[in-house]
C-alpha cells in the first residue's frame, strides 16, 4: 500500500509539473498602460492585455551547422492581436486627443519576428506612472 501512494505521489508531482509548462506557460496578461500626453498636459491609465510568460528554450555550445539544430530560442508573443482607441480628454482643439494602444487576444511560444519593433526595441523609459493625472470628474 505504501507503494501505491509514492507512484500516486509521482504522478501528481509530474503533473503539476507539465500543467505548470502547458497550462499557462505563455498567456494573456492584465496590465495598465499609464499614457502621459504632453500636448494635452495629462495622462490616463489605461487597461490592456499582453502576452506574457515562459517558452522553453535551449542554446548549445556547438558551432556551425551541428550547433544550429540544437539551437531553440522562442518567446510569449501574440498570435493576434487588435489596436484599440482612446481620447484624452480636455485636449486643445489643435491637438489630436486619439491614442492607439495594441490589445493582444491569443499568446503562443514562437520566434519572434524581428520586423516587429516589439521585438527588437527595448523599453525606453519606465511608466508605471503618470506624471499628472486626470482629475476626476
Amino acid at each position: 500500500m505504501q507503494r501505491m501512494g509514492v507512484t500516486w505521489h509521482a504522478v501528481f508531482i509530474l503533473y503539476l509539473q507539465v500543467g505548470g509548462l502547458l497550462g499557462c506557460g505563455c498567456c494573456l496578461q492584465n496590465i495598465t498602460l499609464h499614457v502621459d500626453m504632453h500636448r494635452c498636459g495629462r495622462c490616463m491609465a489605461i487597461n490592456t492585455t499582453i502576452c506574457s510568460g515562459f517558452c522553453h528554450t535551449q542554446d548549445t555550445n556547438l558551432k556551425g551547422f551541428e550547433g544550429k539544430r540544437f539551437l531553440i530560442q522562442q518567446g510569449c508573443v501574440y498570435h493576434s492581436m487588435v489596436y484599440h482607441v482612446a481620447k484624452m480628454p480636455g485636449c486643445p482643439a489643435h491637438t489630436d486627443p486619439l491614442f492607439f494602444y495594441p490589445v493582444a487576444q491569443h499568446c503562443h511560444c514562437g520566434r519572434c519576428n524581428t520586423k516587429r519593433m516589439e521585438c527588437i526595441r527595448p523599453v525606453v523609459r519606465n511608466a508605471t506612472h503618470c506624471s499628472k493625472y486626470l482629475r476626476p470628474v
